[in-house]
This record gives structure tokens, sequence and C-alpha cells, in this order.
């Protein structure tokens, strides 16, 4: 049976105007399809397709861990289900787990409040703190994604074991977006400049930049040009991830992904 590919832009108070985006594929030799762009406006609808039999492979955009130095302060456990457990446990709201956050931040000097784990700085582009929980508030997507994936008894490599025909990776879309077009901006606005950034982004993965040539219809083209949030080209990025990931051994993991903090798979 074919593996399923999939690619999650994920927001953790989706709506109609933001919804969990998810793009699924499939590789076909040097190939990368994309069967089709799904939008999810609640969680409920997100939980519902974690359950979707496997195999499939997914890359979600939001962080599978927390940095070692926060989780041992505070005590919460060993492993990445250990760890969320207690999170959800201690603090049952999201705004509970942002006041537990800055009632840690506080006890910190200035500048070690927001930590970032190894992985979010083991590439050109350093990834938001996983204790961030205002402006991009990666921390709420942590909160909601992972307590999602290890209650839907799904596969995270190195991290947590679960049904082994559905493995979910921690990706990062805009690590592969550095490696295809440098720093420019691509998203959350409208200008020109964004929308021919963007336009650079899908020709680059149809030239097969990112491991396969992307195949997608005119019209699924368009739409990831013309959608300004760059939620629908995040999620093809995160399909990419899978792809190559799906081809390396270990999904390209390196071999000491701490168990608390876990790792981005490669651009």
């Amino acid at each position: 049976m074919t593996m399923r590919l999939a690619g999650i832009d994920f927001t953790c108070n989706p709506s109609w105007r933001k919804p969990v985006t998810l793009a699924l594929g499939a590789l076909e030799g040097e190939f990368l399809g994309v069967i089709a762009l799904e939008a999810f406006a609640t969680l409920d609808r997100f939980d519902a397709w974690l359950a979707t039999p496997g195999p499939w492979l997914g890359a979600f955009d939001f962080p599978f861990g927390l940095p070692r130095p926060f989780v041992e302060s505070n005590g919460l456990g060993a492993t990445c289900a250990e760890v969320i457990a207690t999170v959800h446990a201690r603090c049952p709201t999201r705004m509970s787990w942002r006041a537990l956050i800055d009632a840690w931040g506080n006890t910190q000097p200035e500048g070690a409040r927001l930590l970032h784990r190894r992985t979010d700085a083991a590439s050109e582009v350093t990834s938001t703190s996983p204790l961030q929980t205002r402006y991009v508030p990666v921390g709420l997507m942590y909160y909601e994604g992972v307590a999602r994936l290890v209650r839907a008894n799904v596969s995270m490599p190195e991290l947590h074991g679960g049904d082994a025909g559905r493995v979910a990776l921690e990706g990062y879309p805009r690590r592969l977006a550095h490696a295809l077009i440098g720093r420019r901006s691509y998203k959350n606005h409208d200008l020109p400049d964004r929308a021919v950034a963007r336009e650079a982004i899908v020709s680059a993965l149809e030239a097969g930049r990112a491991g396969a040539a992307l195949c997608l219809d005119a019209a699924l083209r368009r739409s990831l040009i013309a959608d300004a949030s760059g939620d629908r080209l995040d999620a093809v990025l995160c399909l990419a991830q899978a792809a190559r990931a799906s081809r390396r051994v270990g999904y390209g993991l390196p071999r000491d992904v701490d168990a608390v903090e876990g790792w981005i798979i490669g651009e």
C-alpha cells in the first residue's frame, strides 16, 4: 500500500478565516503529487483526521517538545507524553499554561525567559521558542497540538511510540522556504513582492529543489500564490518536508534526539 503524505499548517484556535490547513500528497518516483488541500475550522475536525487509518506520514508545523531546562525546572517529566500530560494536569486551559510560563520566566535573568531548544537553532533559520505564547503563539500550538497527537496514539519517532502506520514529524516550512529563496518574506501580507516570493517557492518546488518535483494543477498553483496568509503554501512546504523525510533512514533524525525537546526535520 502506498504511504500517503501530509503537510499540516497548524493553528491552536482555528476558524473559517484561519483554519488548520492540510496538504495531502503521494510520491511516485521523483514526483510529489498534491492530491488535495483541506481546511479544518475546528480542532475537532483536526482530531477526526488524525484518526484516519494509515499508512501515512505527516510533517506538522508546531513544536513537539519544550526546552529541557524549563522541563526540568518545573518537574514536568522525562518523556514527551509525560510532559504534555503534566502540562495539561497542571494547566487545564491555554491561559493557565501561559500563566505558568510567565511565572517561571519572571524568575529568570533578562534574555533567558524564552528559551530555545537545540533543534530551534540547528539551521540558519532559528525557530520561535516553544515558550512564546504571544504574537506567534507557538507555546499554545504545542499545548493543543502535542496533546492531540498523543491522545490519537500517533507515532512520534524518538519521542512517543504509537500506531506505526500513522507517523508524525515536526516540520518547519520557513526553513525549507529559506533554502529555496533565502530570507525573502513570502506571507502575512498581500504586497506584490510577497506574491512574487510565493511564486518563486512554488517554481522551485516544481523544479525538484526539495528532492522531488512537485506536481499540482493550475488552479491549486494559483491558489498557493494568491493566498496572502501563506498558510496553504506552508502546508505544501510541510508536505515536501514529509516527502523528503520519508526517503531518509530514520526520517533523517539525528541519533541523539532529546526525549523532551524533539527535533525539526531538515529542509
